[in-house]
């Protein structure tokens, strides 16, 4: 193994690479893999039959599908890290608000117009517009309400994490204090497991924190080279994650039963296992021979794709099951989301990022005329490393 440049413990920004697109493509695979399982294993009340039992020739995959969020939190670690890396706070909460917001504004919108007066049933929430209009600061998971779409708990998970490497920006980050911050992120991974302390688990998450910490080991393998305290935090965050994973899968299986949900405990070791190596290959550089240029708008697409989706289905599946295929059905369904992701990032995503980031920005540096910073001043450039666009956040 190399060992860790001797001079890089204390770097500050990267310089600009080349864009790592690969992450573009596997942001897609996770995109794709969440829409299979939610189309093909667990829609029923949209089917009106176990999808298991209507798509029993693949059912042992697209149950696993309900890790591919898992591999967005993985990917999460490595870009964010990346992405606060060198930063002021300031700089990083406008790129996290600007990315999160302007998409899933307009998804919530859409979702209480289809509910309240489309008279479209799959997947209601069933909330009133106090509940929506809390829907749109992103905090319902925190606040008691419920979410208005069902893959938004992720967000919630997401926005932990950022408040997490927010305060750990305060101090500035530098290899040696990513180390202490992981570390004692483990620490409390294992307390909050150990004590079913509730304070605990909600603060650091143990069922998604050894992913964002796998990731940010990965991006700290990629970024100074590979060294055994690095892979140590892998090895120790894998464990945590086959646990998690494991567990996860299993309680799905416990509440419908084998039979409907067939995934047994050594299919999710194999995705797990499968999603830690597509990363590892990302930050060693195995992957560096994709180079199409379309992966950009394929990872760019990702968010709105996984925002819409599982509506998608709710509008489709019920109208059309009777006179189309099931197997056609799935394909026009999954045609459909993607195109309207992309309609999504085209007229909402895109020009409202670069809105939201240009206002808050200005806001920002009126604050900084004024004799506020929002962190520590970057520390100088030394190293030179990949880059991702303020796009490649995850979900």
């Amino acid at each position: 193994m190399t060992h860790v440049r001797s001079r890089g413990l204390d770097t500050g920004p990267a310089t600009r690479g080349p864009r790592l697109v690969e992450l573009d493509a596997l942001r897609f695979v996770a995109a794709f893999a969440v829409m299979s399982f939610h189309y093909m294993a667990a829609s029923k009340s949209l089917w009106g039959d176990y999808p298991t039992a209507l798509f029993a020739s693949v059912n042992r995959v697209t149950t696993l599908g309900i890790l591919g969020v898992e591999l967005f939190f993985l990917i999460s670690g490595f870009v964010i890290l990346m992405s606060a890396w060198g930063h002021s706070i300031g700089d990083f909460v406008v790129s996290r608000v600007s990315r999160l917001y302007p998409a899933y504004w307009f998804v919530v919108i859409a979702l209480f117009v289809m509910y309240t007066f489309a008279g479209v049933k799959g997947f209601d929430p069933g909330l009133s517009l106090r509940d929506y209009l809390i829907n749109l600061t992103m905090l319902q998971g925190g606040l008691g309400v419920g979410h208005a779409g069902a893959v938004f708990w992720s967000l919630w998970v997401e926005l932990r994490f950022y408040i997490l490497v927010g305060l750990f920006m305060l101090f500035g980050i530098t290899l040696r204090r990513c180390l202490g911050f992981m570390t004692g992120w483990l620490i409390l991974v294992v307390a909050a497991e150990a004590t079913h302390n509730d304070v605990l688990t909600f603060l650091f998450m143990p069922r998604q924190a050894p992913y964002f910490i796998a990731g940010m080991a990965f991006y700290l393998i990629h970024r100074f080279g590979s060294t055994l305290v690095l892979w140590a935090f892998v090895a120790v965050s894998y464990g945590l994650c086959l646990l998690a994973a494991t567990e996860r899968v299993k309680g799905r299986v416990d509440m419908i039963g084998f039979e409907h949900f067939p995934a047994p405990p050594e299919g999710a070791i194999i995705a797990i296992t499968l999603i830690f190596l597509l990363i590892a290959a990302v930050s060693l550089g195995w992957l560096r021979w994709l180079r199409w240029r379309a992966l950009t708008t394929v990872g760019a697409l990702t968010y709105p794709l996984y925002l819409v989706h599982q509506n998608v289905s709710a509008v489709l599946i019920p109208g059309l099951k009777d006179s189309v295929g099931r197997w056609p059905l799935v394909g026009l369904t999954m045609a459909v989301s993607i195109a309207l992701a992309y309609l999504v990032y085209r007229l909402v995503d895109k020009p409202g990022q670069r809105w939201l980031r240009a206002a808050l920005g200005a806001s920002l540096d009126r604050i900084r005329l004024r004799g506020g910073r929002s962190g520590p001043p970057p520390p100088a450039e030394e190293t030179r490393a990949a880059t991702q666009s303020k796009e490649a956040s995850v979900p």
